[in-house]
């Protein structure tokens, strides 16, 4: 029961946010200068008669107030409904779900890297010698603050062009994925390395480590078995976030390396003013920011049970 109040409130919360995102997306849609019914009979090119245009708007309710126009926007994705793409001419849901395969693939790919990659530098550097220390810290502070797009070109330069033994693009295939994964996996690294071999630092330095170690443990037991689950909470409450943001992420990569996936798909539909597709990708990063910290919540209450009780 304790579990259900803390995760309830974090349902409310969350369908909370979903409201808030789609509000926003549609307001900021609505308010952008062109005739949506244009666009949806092809756009600025497009030479569409006044009768045309007329029953675009009716079929679509782009003539009924702002008002009327958002709650029906709003009981429609109750319903599960997210509209038909302006310029795919098939539902949004389809036009989504065959994108979506290949970006969950990506981000998972990324999420399980950066975890094992921030787990064992952590676990090894923490405390030891002060030179091991300042180089990883640089690593961590770079990564940290250099954008995808560089990190990824660098990564492209180097075993695309240079070395050739990656391909540069593309979706089919492991190798294929090797790179982008890499990318998004470093930006991760950065900032959870920093904070989880904080944590571990001062974490070594309590009592009940020393008394680990007094009854005969290694090194690495101690920093494993003891150290690392008490050290893990800040970097799982960072995670939850930054794996959330991996969605949006996947623009910049599947750009660079040339994959499809729903950031690309997000991309064009930016440049197409493909609005339906946006919405329905804004809601989509909405619901995994949701879920994600909802698993972080479950994963505190793994850790720590005593969370629970607060």
């Amino acid at each position: 029961m304790r579990i259900v109040r803390r995760i309830v409130p974090r349902l409310l919360l969350g369908v909370l946010v979903m409201w808030g995102a789609a509000t926003l997306t549609f307001l900021a849609i609505t308010i952008i200068p062109g005739d949506t019914a244009l666009l949806i009979l092809g756009g600025p090119d497009a030479r569409p008669t006044e009768e045309a245009l007329e029953a675009v708007r009716a079929e679509y309710l782009l003539d009924e107030p702002f008002l009327v126009q958002y709650l029906h926007y709003l009981s429609s994705v109750a319903r599960g409904d997210l509209g038909q793409s302006y310029r795919l001419r098939i539902p949004v849901t389809e036009a989504i779900g065959q994108q979506l395969g290949s970006t969950a693939t990506l981000a998972a790919a990324a999420a399980v890297l950066a975890i094992v990659l921030t787990v064992v530098v952590a676990v090894l550097s923490a405390q030891r010698a002060p030179w091991v220390r300042r180089i990883v810290s640089s690593v961590e502070v770079f990564l940290a603050a250099a954008p995808s797009f560089v990190i990824g070109f660098g990564l492209l330069f180097v075993f695309a062009f240079t070395l050739r033994i990656l391909p540069s693009g593309g979706t089919n295939g492991f190798a294929a994925l090797i790179l982008p994964a890499v990318t998004l996996a470093l930006v991760l690294f950065g900032p959870l390395s920093q904070v989880l071999r904080g944590e571990l630092e001062e974490v070594l330095e309590q009592p009940f480590v020393l008394t680990a170690r007094a009854r005969g443990l290694g090194d690495l037991a101690v920093r494993v078995k003891h150290a690392l689950r008490h050290a893990a909470i800040p970097a799982v409450t960072m995670s939850g976030f930054i794996v959330g943001g991996l969605l949006g992420g996947s623009v910049i990569a599947e750009t660079l390396f040339s994959r499809s996936g729903v950031g690309g798909l997000m991309l064009q539909s930016v440049y197409n003013k493909d609005l339906p597709v946006i919405l329905g990708v804004v809601l989509l990063s909405a619901a995994v920011f949701v879920v994600v910290n909802l698993i972080v919540d479950l994963v505190y209450t793994a850790i720590d049970p005593r969370v629970v009780t607060s």
